[in-house]
């Protein structure tokens, strides 16, 4: 059988996206299940390391740009990224926040979630790129809802043909019965509910303080968090540099790193490859399904 051909977009330039994707890229185990392509600015644009710039944050624009409409015309099979740089990104006049933001738009997907995948634990954003003080109002049953529904229908791409889904509480002991907030009663309790009446093996809401535990030990096969911090802190714990970062709901697949574009060890030759070399093999192993 022919190797599929993967995508791997490197990323701000100016961060250590150029030297993992150079280094994934010729990885033996990754060139024995696919066949990489780079994605980046021309070799005669120069970018200093750990400069923070517009034109970084365009360059890695623009070569997402070129790998989606690759990706959709099916010149590649899936596309992995480095991390770009939001900050960058706006100083280049850039609206969207991160990736999945532009690769929704890119696509024209209604409804995407952002999943961190590692063997120890599985987890699915309900809100990403927003300030903390913005969730409560943007956790509705209908996203929270939405999102149960499009993490039952895709992890069994995962192999999970029956996942087990737990929903985080949004407050502390899940809002105890209303003594700590209510949005668990009023919003999240009636998704749990509507989700399982139409036969999603979903639990919830549950504390999070002691779901991901739960999660790690098996219980679960992913769980939905209600914001960033409260998702990823668990997964950089149990799996830093071995997660993947998968984007639900697109018709392409994309996966990508763990961890941003590192300015601080840019160009010193310590950034470690692990976790884009994990996202390519990723993209590899579903792009052959």
């Amino acid at each position: 059988m022919s190797r599929p051909r993967i995508a791997i977009t490197v990323g701000d330039p100016a961060g250590i996206g150029p030297e993992i994707a150079a280094v994934a890229a010729n990885a033996p185990d990754v060139r024995a299940i696919c066949e990489p392509v780079l994605y980046g600015p021309p070799a005669s644009v120069t970018f200093l390391p750990g400069v923070l710039s517009a034109d970084a944050g365009r360059a890695s624009y623009d070569a997402i740009v070129r790998a989606v409409g690759d990706a959709r015309a099916g010149r590649v099979a899936a596309i992995a990224t480095a991390p770009i740089n939001k900050e960058a990104w706006s100083l280049a006049g850039l609206r969207w926040p991160g990736h999945t933001e532009l690769l929704a738009e890119l696509t024209g997907s209604p409804r995407v979630a952002m999943m961190f995948f590692s063997d120890a634990l599985r987890v699915v954003l309900a809100t990403v790129h927003v300030a903390l003080a913005e969730v409560p109002a943007l956790l509705t049953r209908t996203l929270v809802e939405a999102t149960i529904e499009l993490t039952a229908r895709e992890l069994p791409r995962f192999g999970f043909p029956e996942p087990r889904l737990a929903l985080a509480g949004l407050n502390p002991h899940a809002g105890e019965h209303g003594l700590f907030g209510r949005e668990e009663a009023r919003e999240l309790v009636p998704a749990v509910a509507a989700c399982r009446a139409r036969g999603i093996r979903i639990d919830g809401p549950l504390p999070a303080d002691t779901l991901f535990v739960r999660a790690v030990r098996g219980e679960f096969d992913a769980v939905i968090a209600c914001y960033h911090d409260q998702g990823l802190i668990p997964v950089k714990l149990a799996a830093f540099g071995k997660a993947v970062n998968v984007t639900l709901g697109l018709p392409i697949i994309r996966t990508s790193v763990d961890h941003g574009t590192a300015f601080d060890i840019a160009g010193k030759g310590q950034a470690d490859p692990g976790s884009l070399i994990e996202a390519v093999k990723l993209a590899a192993k579903l792009a052959a399904k």
